[in-house]
């Protein structure tokens, strides 16, 4: 791994908050979710606000960072970001992934730059200068950090929407994460794919391998493949951007991840099991539903059983009409910035889901257009300028949706 020369950029007070951030190995297995209090703690601090630290579960502190607005009695806005990060393969990464460096064109690589630490930081980065300026919300505005996000919040967002001392919150409407984008739009998504796990078993006649024997488990099997891996095709042509924030959220996909049977190579299998990877999109969902019994119904009957071992109940989408005052204030943000927004349903789960699903509008972005998609991915980076015009937005974005009356 190579040591990089400091950018010019590198002494921005705003990017040594960031890099001191990522640097922070909060990766799962095993986050330090400690040094992450201790960092908001001493953010809370500088800022002149209160923090609260909650833990449901032992070692996975939620973080609230709160603005009393002048109105503390109107619904909050609550700004929501997760603390853990996925793993890393250390020897495939250019730079150590946890040291946050700045290369000759800007770009800080660290786990965590994209997904989603960048946005953390431009919450507080926003905050601290609206209130060094005098700025005076009109709602309530909290921040929260929360674990375990990347092992689908079990014990962080999960838990912390059930309890009383979120309730206290008296939570209104929230943005939560999006994702880059090749070109300069912004994508902000309104919604999100739900996670179905399918398991089809197929029943057949089984008997010596050198038999053309008729009704096996095999050929139910290519008769739903054909049916799934149809839909998947279909679905794929569907999509006009490659990108997965443009067009994947908007249809279902379908992938075959395992198929198991058989007890030799020459006997017919009396049993073959399939699992497919379904992320149905909410608009799809009673229909896909629909299909999944009529395909097993037709390609064997009573032979061919199916269940989800998974299935996410399907939630509303947050309004993005006039209906929604939250959404009219921000994407009047955009249009006054002559920004392309661009409204999409997000390809993946975030902690957005849960608040959606006990009624809290939501809304995700990630302001980092013009950035390669590279969640998870190795040599993960954000650009240093990308970053801090992505806080130059939220200066913006956080006035106008708590001012919302």
């Amino acid at each position: 791994m190579s040591k990089v020369h400091e950018h010019p950029l590198a002494n921005n007070p705003a990017i040594k908050n960031f890099r001191k951030y990522l640097q922070i190995k909060s990766v799962q297995p095993n986050p330090d979710y400690g040094s992450c209090v201790v960092f908001f703690t001493e953010q809370a601090k500088e800022l002149g606000l209160p923090i609260k630290v909650y833990e449901f579960v032992k070692g996975k502190p939620i973080i609230v960072i709160s603005w009393i607005g002048i109105n503390p009695n109107l619904p909050s806005i609550l700004l929501n970001g997760h603390m853990d990060v996925v793993p890393v393969v250390e020897s495939e990464w250019k730079y150590d992934p946890f040291a946050a460096e700045i290369d000759k064109n800007g770009n800080i690589y660290a786990r965590g730059a994209q997904d989603m630490k960048c946005v953390s930081i431009q919450y507080l980065e926003a905050i601290r200068y609206l209130k060094q300026n005098g700025v005076k919300l009109r709602r309530t505005v909290h921040i929260s950090f929360v674990p375990d996000e990347e092992l689908h919040s079990a014990d962080g967002m999960a838990l912390f929407v059930k309890s009383k001392e979120f309730k206290d919150l008296n939570v209104g409407f929230s943005l939560d994460e999006g994702g880059p984008t090749p070109n300069k739009e912004y994508v902000v998504t309104n919604g999100e794919r739900v996670c179905w796990t399918l398991e089809i078993v197929c029943h057949g006649n089984t008997g010596h391998g050198l038999m053309l024997i008729p009704n096996t488990a095999a050929e139910k099997v290519q008769y739903l493949l054909n049916k799934f891996l149809g839909y998947r095709e279909e679905s794929r042509k569907k999509m006009k951007h490659p990108h997965p924030f443009y067009d994947l959220g908007n249809v279902t996909s379908v992938n075959l991840t395992n198929i198991k049977g058989g007890v030799q190579s020459n006997v017919i299998p009396s049993k073959i099991t399939m699992e497919f990877d379904c992320r149905v999109t909410p608009n799809d969902a009673v229909t896909f539903d629909a299909l999944v019994k009529q395909w097993c119904q037709e390609a064997g009957g009573d032979s061919v059983t199916y269940k989800y071992i998974s299935k996410d109940p399907v939630l509303p989408i947050t309004k993005t009409d006039d209906s929604n005052p939250f959404w009219k204030a921000f994407e009047n943000v955009f249009k006054k910035r002559n920004d392309k927004l661009i409204l999409s349903i997000c390809p993946a789960a975030s902690d957005g889901r849960f608040l959606r699903g006990i009624g809290i509008p939501v809304l995700g972005t990630s302001p980092m257009p013009g950035t390669p998609f590279l969640l998870h991915d190795h040599n993960e980076f954000l650009n240093a300028q990308t970053f801090l015009d992505g806080i130059e937005l939220y200066k913006e974005l956080i006035p106008a949706i708590a001012n919302v009356e």
